[in-house]
């Protein structure tokens, strides 16, 4: 069983480096639409390449603007703070416990 902990162990890591790296691509993103970034610019196209897709779900369930201001950023910080608390902690546990 510890073969299955430890698959479990390293699928846990990669989907918290992965949360974390897109949780800094979020961050950037919405920092650089605060100003009037160049859409020609390969960083500013990936970023919102990387970005907009996901926006698009949030905004098709909850309206995010108020006052002018998306907050759709924040909901998707929010969501990789508790898929990085929930799940990854929880594939954690589940690993340590499979493993011995």
């Amino acid at each position: 069983m510890f073969v299955i902990g430890n698959f479990i162990e390293a699928v846990a890591r990669i989907l918290d480096a992965a949360l974390f790296i897109y949780m800094w691509i979020v961050i950037i993103s919405a920092l650089i639409s605060w100003v009037n970034p160049d859409p020609y610019n390969p960083i500013v196209r990936f970023l919102r390449g990387a970005t907009e897709p996901v926006y698009r779900i949030i905004r098709k369930y909850i309206p995010t603007v108020f006052g002018g201001i998306d907050i759709a950023p924040l909901i998707v910080i929010f969501a990789i703070m508790f898929l990085r608390y929930f799940l990854v902690n929880t594939l954690y546990e589940l690993a340590y416990k499979l493993s011995g």
